[in-house]
C-alpha cells in the first residue's frame, strides 16, 4: 500500500470518527434519557411492589391482632382501624366483611352491613358475592326460601368464585322445603364436582346418607 493510500484511509477514518462524535454530541442526550427512563421505570416498579407488599403485610398483621382481642368492643374498634389508609378496595372490602360477620353485632346490624357491601358497586365482585352468600346464611329462615334461592342463583353460575358453596346452600334450601329427592340429586352432583373443595364434597356425601340416599359409586 502506498503512502498516499494509507494517508487517505487515515483521513477517511478521522472523518468518520469526527462524524460519529458530532452525531453523539447532537443526539446522545436522547440515548441517555432512554436509559435513564428504563432504569427509573424499573426502580419505580420495584418500589411499588415493595410498598404494596408492606401495606398488605401491615393490614394482615392488624387484622390478626384485632381478632386476638378478647373484648368484643376492643376487637371491633381494632377491626375498624385495620383498613389501610391507602384506600385499597380489596382491603376495605375484607375489613367491612369482617365487621359485618363479627358475632358481637346484632343480626339486623349484620344483615344491613352485608347489604351495604353487596350493593356497593365500588367493591370488587368477589367480595360482593361473598357478602350475598354470607347474608343468605345469616338471614336463615327470616328470609323466604324463594328469596334466598333468587339471591343464590347468580352465584351458582359457572365461573363464579363461590359457585359450589352457593350450590350447597341451594341443596340445603331444598331440604328445608321438604324436597328431599331434589336435595339428594343436588348433593350427589356436588359430591363428584371436582371444583368443590374436599371438605364440601365430604359434607355432601354425609348429607346424602343422612337423607337416606346413596352416593355415587367411584
Amino acid at each position: 500500500m502506498s503512502n498516499s493510500e494509507s494517508f487517505i484511509e487515515e483521513v477517511t477514518e478521522e472523518v468518520r470518527r469526527d462524524r460519529l462524535f458530532a452525531t453523539f454530541r447532537k443526539y446522545g442526550w436522547i440515548a441517555i434519557l432512554l436509559v435513564a427512563g428504563i432504569v427509573g421505570g424499573a426502580a419505580y416498579t420495584e418500589w411499588q411492589k415493595a410498598t404494596h407488599a408492606a401495606q398488605a403485610k401491615a393490614f394482615g398483621d392488624s387484622v390478626l391482632g384485632a381478632l386476638d382481642e378478647d373484648n368484643p368492643e376492643a376487637r371491633r374498634a381494632a377491626l375498624a382501624n385495620a383498613a389501610a389508609a391507602d384506600g385499597n378496595p380489596d382491603r376495605l372490602a375484607i375489613q367491612r366483611l369482617l365487621l359485618a360477620s363479627d358475632p358481637v353485632a346484632d343480626k339486623a346490624g349484620t344483615l344491613a352491613a352485608l347489604d351495604a357491601v353487596a350493593n356497593d358497586a365500588a367493591v370488587p365482585q368477589i367480595y360482593r358475592d361473598l357478602a350475598v352468600l354470607r347474608r343468605v346464611i345469616v338471614a336463615g329462615s327470616d328470609m323466604e326460601i324463594a328469596a334466598r334461592r333468587a339471591a343464590l342463583d347468580p352465584l351458582a353460575i359457572p365461573g363464579r368464585p363461590f359457585r359450589t358453596l352457593a350450590l350447597e346452600q341451594m341443596a340445603y334450601l331444598s331440604v328445608e322445603a321438604g324436597e328431599t329427592e331434589a336435595a339428594i340429586t343436588q348433593l350427589r352432583a356436588l359430591s363428584t364436582d371436582q371444583e368443590a373443595p374436599t371438605g364440601l364434597r365430604q359434607r355432601a356425601g354425609q348429607m346424602i346418607q343422612a337423607l337416606g340416599g346413596e352416593t355415587e359409586k367411584g
